[in-house]
């Protein structure tokens, strides 16, 4: 206290002179219509600039979390999508009175996904792979498919307790079932390395139908990815293999180039699916 009151009296010319000039700002702002309306209107301006700055800054910092929220929304509509497809495309195979069953199961859907962001990645290699900031104890396991919001990313691999290396799909030992959207046609689908934007669909039967443009999506024929999820579309073709097969160029779907927020797809049922496919080769 003593130091404080000594502070104030050696700075007592200054606060005194600061004092009157309150003193007088007042006085003119009190008894001067004009110099009043001047302070108020400048005051306001300068008001209405700072809530402005920190209403874009408070904006802009929102932007990643509504961006995210974005995101599993369009990650939820894109899986139940994909599953209303499965379970009508069901019904209507076995010509049973399907009106109005399906939408009652949706929460009975095989897949659930996690939301992850990338954390490091390659595309110059011709085995590349992806780092994402989840991990076990987020519940992510190997053999779980990987999306972005425009398609197919790759699959998990190696799994730590916070994060998890991806197989990315511009990676050559990486192989993928695909067919041709809205066909039974399918084939395997890979990348041979070189440009990022391309990938092929192999042994594609040649007496299947589509054209260039037509869209490559996933064939179900895993228990990595639902059927329909989103690769590319076709670029061109030819025939290989005595003409009996289509070698499909596919533009990829993906911007590998610029990935930041991917979903992590877990099928439910892998493991059964796995125990009786495993039992099916061994008695083979």
């Amino acid at each position: 206290m003593r130091k404080l009151l000594e502070f104030l009296f050696a700075k007592r010319h200054w606060l005194l002179f600061f004092l009157c000039e309150i003193i007088a700002f007042a006085l003119i702002y009190r008894n001067n219509a004009y110099q009043k309306n001047m302070i108020m209107t400048s005051a306001n301006a300068v008001i209405g600039r700072i809530l402005s700055i920190s209403n874009t800054v408070f904006s802009y910092l929102d932007l990643q979390k509504i961006n995210r929220q974005l995101l599993e929304k369009n990650n939820r509509l894109e899986m139940e999508l994909i599953m209303l497809r499965e379970q009508l495309s069901e019904k209507i195979a076995d010509t049973l009175n399907f009106n109005g069953i399906f939408l009652n199961n949706i929460k009975d859907f095989d897949y659930e996904y996690i939301t992850a962001k990338v954390v490091n990645n390659s595309i110059v290699y011709s085995n590349n792979y992806i780092t994402i900031n989840k991990g076990s104890n987020d519940g992510i396991h190997s053999d779980m498919g990987v999306i972005s919001v425009d398609g197919l990313v790759g699959v998990v691999m190696t799994v730590k307790a916070n994060y998890s290396l991806v197989i990315s799909l511009l990676n050559t030992n990486l192989k993928v079932s695909a067919k041709v959207k809205n066909t039974d046609y399918f084939g395997a689908f890979s990348w041979k390395g070189g440009d990022p934007r391309f990938a092929f669909l192999e042994e594609l039967p040649a007496h299947s139908v589509f054209k260039a443009g037509d869209t490559i999506v996933t064939s179900g024929y895993s228990t990595i990815f639902p059927q329909g999820v989103m690769i590319g579309t076709i670029d061109s073709y030819d025939k290989r293999h005595d003409n009996n097969f289509f070698f499909l160029k596919v533009r990829l779907a993906t911007d590998f180039q610029a990935l930041g927020t991917i979903s992590v797809i877990e099928n439910k049922n892998q493991e059964e699916q796995k125990e009786i496919e495993k039992g099916i080769r061994k008695d083979d």
